[in-house]
């Protein structure tokens, strides 16, 4: 990586400015209020009003390049995010890609491989590894809190029109199957943070479809079975149906059990010797601060070299996970990912 890739950038390219693109851009100007920042739009659109003299506009990937942009945040709909992010990889930009990586495992090799043998940083968007009620999880996981991983349940639920007040949920990107909408890949998550706590996954069995009224082409719940290599199994329940909204997860072990309220940002543990449930100390955080968290990660991948928590290995093997729901779904059977 050349000298100036490694320090803080100056120049960063916004791919999409939906609402996960105005996210990210909320959150680069809260972290880094000096840095230029290029929105990179379908051609016909134009910038909102009010974004500042330090935003560019460009209608493609070369004329991004052009514009000397040194860091890359692409929230662009998944099918796109390959094409969009490969020639950005092969020019040796730093990428934080948002979740899901792609679509599908398929075609990711030579985004994967650029970022590789360019020794670009590669981080993806799965924010909720910064949450830390979620991290304090993580924590007492590895410092044998519960003993061993027996079981893990973990379940989201929110119901579709209630995630971006003021649209259409009907043309949005998570309703439709040509963006990469649907419970698996928008909701996924739970399956990556599952995978973060207990393992690799080798077997998945599912039941996916649309139980609702919602007017959309893609499945609004999905429930997973998963095995771990350690021989511990997860349900993974997804919906786009309820109300309230929840995100909870269970994790028994041997020799307790912790408990995630990712709605209220809180981690207990539960030991057979004490009586009732322990909070997990962890800073308060909301939404605002987890992105921020999750993009400083970003920017100290790039000035060190070291490799982000999340990388896009470690996404792809999240993608083979929902790969392996629909084809256990479609062929009722249980199949390794």
């Amino acid at each position: 990586m050349t000298e100036a890739a490694i320090r803080t950038p100056e120049n960063i390219l916004i791919a999409g400015l939906g609402s996960i693109g105005r996210r990210h851009l909320q959150t680069v100007r809260a972290v880094l209020p000096d840095a230029r920042i290029v929105i990179l739009r379908r051609p016909g659109q134009a910038l909102p009003a009010g974004l500042g003299a330090k935003t560019a506009l460009v209608h493609d990937v070369e004329a991004a390049l052009a514009a000397g942009v040194d860091a890359a945040i692409i929230a662009n709909p998944a099918p796109f995010h390959v094409a969009t992010a490969l020639p950005l990889a092969r020019a040796g930009v730093p990428l934080l890609i948002e979740k899901p990586l792609a679509d599908s495992p398929e075609g990711l090799a030579p985004l994967l491989d650029a970022c590789a043998n360019r020794h670009v940083p590669l981080q993806v968007g799965y924010c909720l590894r910064f949450d830390p009620s979620l991290r304090a999880m993580k924590d007492a996981l590895e410092a044998g809190a519960i003993g061993r991983v027996l079981s893990l349940n973990a379940e989201v639920g929110q119901y579709l029109p209630d995630w971006r007040p003021g649209t259409d949920y009907r043309q949005g990107v998570s309703a439709r199957a040509a963006l990469g909408g649907g419970a698996l890949l928008e909701l996924s998550h739970e399956i990556d943070y599952a995978r973060w706590l207990a393992g690799e996954v080798t077997a998945v069995a599912a039941a996916i479809g649309r139980l609702g009224d919602l007017e959309i082409d893609v499945e609004d719940s999905a429930d997973l079975l998963l095995t771990f290599a350690s021989g511990a199994r997860a349900t993974v329940h997804l919906d786009m149906l309820q109300r309230p909204a929840t995100r909870i997860c269970r994790i028994v072990g041997s020799a307790g059990t912790l408990a995630w309220d990712g709605i209220r940002h809180q981690a207990s543990l539960h030991r057979p010797d004490t009586d009732g449930w322990e909070t997990l100390p962890a800073p308060a955080a909301g939404r605002d601060d987890i992105f921020q968290s999750q993009f400083r990660h970003f920017l100290e991948a790039i000035r060190t070299g070291r490799p982000p928590l999340i990388d896009g290995n470690d996404a792809a093997r999240t993608l083979s996970v929902i790969a392996a729901a629909r084809r256990s779904a479609a062929e009722q059977r249980t199949v390794r990912p």
